[in-house]
């Protein structure tokens, strides 16, 4: 998606108009990325977690399993954190921009920018390999 956003010849194919980008769409993919490969690391360690608040006990069981007793990095832990009030952040201008003009898009949304979805992007890569390379150690 920010390929897309960046590429004027690609949007020409897809019919795409200039100026339309996908930041936020890359915010919202690198949270989730992040929010999985919890996920995995605590179904690797047996730990399962559920709605309601799926999203707030995966968040809980990663800062006490694997922060909180040292075998993270509180650094990963500032990533996630960063990502969830980033997420948050989007939804919330989505909900406002829907309100103003009664339609849903991820490439009209100004305040998603492309800075946010550079370090987003290379935040979730960054959390990614780690969680990967701590599933590998069988934890």
């Amino acid at each position: 998606m920010k390929r897309l956003s960046e590429n004027e010849e690609a949007k020409k194919e897809f019919d795409i108009p200039p100026g339309i980008t996908f930041y936020s769409s890359v915010i919202s993919h690198a949270y989730y990325a992040i929010f999985y490969a919890v996920k995995a690391l605590l179904l690797a360690k047996g730990i399962k977690t559920s709605s309601p608040e799926i999203h707030k006990k995966t968040y809980g069981a990663f800062k006490t399993e694997f922060v909180d007793t040292g075998i993270l990095d509180v650094k990963l832990l500032k990533i996630y954190r960063e990502m969830i009030v980033r997420a948050d952040t989007l939804l919330e201008i989505f909900k406002e921009e829907k309100g103003k003009r009664g339609r849903f898009t991820y490439a009209t949304i100004p305040q998603a920018n492309i800075n946010p979805a550079e370090e987003s992007l290379k935040n979730a890569r960054f959390f990614v390999a780690n969680m990967g390379k701590v599933i590998d150690k069988d934890v």
